[in-house]
């Protein structure tokens, strides 16, 4: 199997080749402005046509049109990693996923996929309980709440049946009861930490995920490559192999 990394040139993208490679697979090196030293390096998609199975991306989201131009065109399954998509670059994820097999989460580590198992079952057995999740990550990371957080909070408010939330709180900001809050922290070289916790006033329970290191994506995000092969045209995420793994 042949995987093209685009965004090879960051820490991310560098991580994944070396995945990839260690598990025996043929990488293609794809990055605007780095070389890579794991792979002769491309400084556009467009500037390779040759053999691949699979795309994993890792660079931004404002090269989300020209990604999925890219793959639609060649048929070729997607690994997207990238977060911070506008409503316009999530439409046009959706409408590419009617035409390939689409892995998109906005975490590829396996851990979060079974964190996110647990927290629904929690929130489906403590529905009157407060929800607060908090999440800390490094002191360089721009978007705040991270992409993380915010599907852990969307996977809670769907099993409760739609719930409101609320992105930090500041001045008067008293809590309103179903509202699901999220706080972020920027410190230090924290790869990543999420705390989802449940309350009743009598009693807390806290589901914890904390990345040690960045290697853990890239390793998801190979062992979401594999998983795609072979698959019919739609949109699969870190439950759908969590599922197929445990099915």
């Amino acid at each position: 199997m042949t995987m093209i990394v685009n965004g090879a040139g960051g820490r991310l993208g560098a991580e994944v080749l070396k995945a990839a490679k260690a598990a025996g697979y043929a990488v293609v090196a794809v990055d605007k402005s780095g070389v890579s030293g794991e792979a002769t390096t491309y400084s556009s998609l467009a500037e390779y046509a040759g053999a691949a199975d699979v795309v994993i991306d890792f660079s931004s989201h404002l090269a989300t049109r020209e990604l999925l131009d890219y793959v639609t065109a060649r048929r070729l399954p997607l690994v997207l990693a990238t977060t911070g998509q506008t409503d316009e670059e999530r439409q046009m994820i959706y409408d590419a996923a009617k035409v390939i097999p689409l892995f998109f989460s906005a975490n590829m580590s396996y851990g979060v996929a079974l964190l996110l198992s647990l927290v629904k079952r929690a929130a489906a057995l403590l529905p009157e309980d407060d929800v607060e999740i908090v999440e800390t990550h490094h002191n360089h990371k721009a978007d705040a709440p991270s992409g993380t957080a915010i599907m852990i909070a969307n996977a809670i408010s769907d099993t409760l049946g739609g719930r409101p939330l609320v992105k930090g709180r500041n001045g008067i900001a008293r809590r309103e009861k179903g509202e699901i809050g999220i706080s972020s922290i920027r410190i230090g070289s924290v790869v990543g930490k999420h705390e989802v916790m449940f309350s009743d006033g009598v009693e807390t329970l806290t589901v914890t995920h904390e990345a040690h290191d960045k290697a853990l994506f890239a390793a998801g995000a190979v062992r979401a490559a594999t998983f795609l092969l072979g698959k019919e045209a739609g949109l699969y995420d870190m439950q759908s192999l969590v599922e197929a793994t445990h099915a």
